[in-house]
């Protein structure tokens, strides 16, 4: 991996460099303190990670990675700043991590691990494309249903919020989310997060041949249904994997959730 460090200070930036050459494999190839220069840069080199402060010169950090999300390329994005209170908008702009000045070593290290490993899944992904690997099963039943639409769902990552940190997270290890007034509280395999937006926007940023908005407020990861249970006025109430709780389907949706089951 190519990596370029945006920041003005210099201490802060070579701790930064140093931690990346002591933790991972990745090549640091420059280290820039003003946005416009980056800018100029990333028109003649590409780099698969930027590690970037918000607080630069010319053009700040959320502007910055406002232009490169438009890229046909998109290298990784990992804010580095002092300053807790843009973690929301670094998770609307997709970026794979948020980390705090100071910098606590084993953080960056865990923070770098998962960003190595991500990269070699993703182009892992993208040989299998290449390559028109697929996973077809033709199998009429319910638990077909599921598998396929895991299948579908297997790879691909959303940022969900905790807190000040961006945490990357395989769409397949996410069960349900619910709707709590003007948030939505998302569960999974590593836990609950709440996120500033509504279900809707959620679930738009979801595989939607694998996620199903079964209720107004629920949305359901087809994947994880172990249990349909019957309930009154002929709904059901779903039961997930490793969860105690239940998530119901709505009258309203009884119909298509039938016909995405086959039952």
């Amino acid at each position: 991996m190519r990596a370029l460090i945006v920041e003005d200070e210099i201490p802060a930036s070579e701790e930064l460099n140093y931690l990346v050459q002591e933790h991972s494999q990745i090549e640091v190839v420059a280290c820039l303190e003003d946005g416009l220069d980056v800018l100029k840069f990333l028109q003649e080199q590409e780099v698969d990670v930027i590690f970037l402060d918000i607080n630069i010169p010319s053009l700040d950090g959320m502007m910055l990675a406002h232009h490169i999300g438009k890229f046909a390329r998109k290298p990784y994005i990992v804010f580095t700043t002092a300053y807790k209170e843009h973690a929301a908008e670094a998770f609307e702009l997709e970026a794979f991590d948020y980390i705090l000045k100071p910098y606590d070593e084993k953080r960056i290290a865990a923070m770098l691990h998962k960003l190595e490993t991500t990269f070699k899944r993703d182009h892992a992904g993208e040989e299998q494309v290449e390559d028109g690997q697929t996973q077809l099963t033709d199998e009429p039943s319910i638990q077909g249903a599921v598998l396929r639409a895991s299948d579908a769902g297997t790879g691909k990552r959303i940022n969900l919020l905790r807190n000040d940190n961006i945490i990357v997270t395989d769409t397949a290890d996410i069960y349900y989310a619910e709707a709590q007034e003007k948030v939505t509280k998302v569960y999974t395999k590593n836990g609950e997060f709440t996120m500033p937006v509504s279900i809707t926007d959620f679930h738009g940023r979801l595989p939607q041949e694998t996620f199903f908005r079964c209720h107004r407020s629920y949305l359901v990861n087809l994947s994880q249904i172990r249990e349909i249970v019957p309930w009154f006025n002929n709904t059901y109430l779903l039961r997930l994997r490793d969860l105690e709780a239940e998530v119901p389907v709505s009258r309203g949706k009884v119909k298509e959730f039938r016909q995405l089951m086959r039952i």
